[in-house]
């Protein structure tokens, strides 16, 4: 990685390498958009950046070490002629900015979680000449003592999406949960929504920007509201604001709390089609005294009825689910009963975590620490019997058509084109793997589903004739034949 340095007159190029969840992504896109904003030029690769930023995530052990090994990695670069400044930002500098100062002696600036909109004052200019590493620049000095954010940033922040044909939009940050095995709470501070009409123009904004999917984002997104007073149907409410006020093709929403999701929404759901039929609820564990001791709501038999009325009231509906296996104290019997709920539940979508000790959480205290092997052996069996329940549930589409948003060619080969339907969000579940047609990135086609596998599905482009770029599967290969 060897870089040429800016001209006088040239922009500073800046590069991001964002880790974490898309709640992490949105912060990454307002910093890149504060920079754009600010005359900074903005690459795709990190090797022609002369100013790095890494955006950390803290959610896990996992997720802990990629941040580390990506800031290490950048580090290491800049003594070898690449990038002439390294900042970090996101979880691990509200949390380990400190530690992380005094580790990696390289690290130029700190930006913290409310600072987002400061970035531009410590990417470059001044305090960047002749910066050669070991003394920190930030706004206010070094980094700050571990603290929770406080600040919401809004449609007034600038964006430069990193995302194609769908858009992130955050809802609220924060959490009030009392989880005992998570940390977010302690960086990301108390749950707060923004406004309504914030969030109704921030995603005008995305649509005229090009985006057909609006994908609502937040730590706790089915409490959306209940601090503005808007009560339990606070999203609701917000969903209908959009589909009034917007027209993307697709709505959808990400991580539904099991006692915050109420009938409403899914009637919503169910009567509206541009409200995508999806549910994404992470549960984490069955057995009521795991439940317990990681102080989650709802019982198994509740989590069952749950499923069965979002079924019943959106009956095209797709759901996710997340899973710790390995908490304190989960014995052999604990993990049968996930077992058995896994397959009376019938998920489209399965992930697991096996789970990891988080500094100052009440669970990093608890007797009963479940051996590492034995963890992972547990997460291994659980996706083990997810994977047929998932292939099964994708046997069923064999034969539908079904509106896919075709997201550009497969990274692996220019002969197949790959896309998501509605059951499918960004990153997560697999993708329709594309054959046979041809239509734009960006495009929601009409596919049909011709094979299906535990993660991907395989279809051909049917339609919708006429429709800009779209070339169906018949007349592509009539146009091969004929050499057009």
């Amino acid at each position: 990685m060897t870089n040429t340095p800016p001209t006088s007159t040239e922009p500073r190029r800046v590069g991001m390498i964002s880790l974490g969840c898309p709640k992490n992504r949105v912060d990454s896109e307002v910093m890149l958009g504060e920079l754009s904003e600010k005359g900074y030029r903005v690459v795709t690769d990190v090797a022609d950046a002369d100013t790095v930023i890494v955006n950390t995530c803290g959610f896990i052990d996992e997720a802990k070490q990629e941040s580390i090994d990506a800031i290490l990695e950048i580090a290491e670069a800049k003594g070898a002629g690449g990038p002439s400044r390294l900042l970090v930002a996101g979880c691990m500098v509200n949390r380990y900015g400190e530690e992380l100062a005094e580790a990696i002696p390289e690290i130029d600036a700190f930006v913290g979680l409310d600072d987002l909109r400061k970035v531009a004052d410590l990417a470059g200019g001044p305090a960047a000449a002749g910066s050669t590493g070991g003394s920190l620049v930030q706004l206010g000095g070094g980094p700050a003592p571990p603290s929770p954010s406080h600040m919401v940033f809004d449609h007034t922040a600038p964006r430069r999406l990193t995302t194609h044909g769908y858009a992130y939009l955050k809802v609220a940050e924060g959490c009030n949960n009392p989880c005992t095995f998570c940390a977010i709470p302690q960086w990301r501070g108390r749950f707060r929504s923004r406004t309504v009409e914030s969030l109704v123009e921030e995603a005008q904004r995305l649509e005229e920007g090009g985006a057909v999917e609006l994908c609502l984002i937040a730590q706790d997104t089915t409490r959306y509201g209940e601090d503005l007073g808007a009560g339990k149907h606070g999203l609701t409410r917000l969903v209908e604001a959009l589909l009034a006020g917007t027209s993307f093709p697709w709505i959808r929403f990400l991580y539904a709390y099991p006692t915050t999701l109420d009938d409403e929404l899914l009637r919503l759901m169910g009567s509206e089609p541009r409200f995508c039929s999806y549910v994404d609820m992470p549960l984490q564990h069955s057995h009521p005294e795991m439940l317990k001791a990681m102080r989650r709501g709802g019982r198994a038999e509740r989590y069952l009825r749950l499923l069965d009325r979002a079924r019943e009231l959106a009956p095209d509906v797709f759901l996710r689910t997340t899973f710790i296996v390995g908490f304190p104290g989960e014995t052999e019997e604990h993990f049968a009963h996930l077992v058995d709920f896994v397959e009376r539940a019938r998920f489209d979508h399965l992930g697991a975590f096996a789970y990891s000790p988080e500094p100052g959480t009440p669970a990093a205290e608890l007797p009963g620490r479940v051996p590492k092997s034995v963890a992972r052996r547990r997460y291994e069996k659980l996706l083990a019997v997810q994977e047929p329940i998932a292939r099964e549930q994708r046997e069923r589409l064999v034969g539908r058509r079904l509106d896919c948003l075709v997201e550009g060619v497969h990274e692996e080969t220019e002969h197949l084109l790959v896309g998501r339907h509605h059951g499918m969000a960004p990153d997560i579940d697999g993708r329709v793997l594309l054959n046979d047609g041809l239509a734009p990135a960006g495009t929601l086609a009409e596919v049909e589903i011709t094979a299906a596998y535990a993660d991907d599905l395989v279809g051909c482009i049917v339609g919708p004739e006429g429709a800009p770029g779209v070339v169906p599967a018949e007349a592509a290969l009539e146009a091969l034949a004929s050499g057009e």
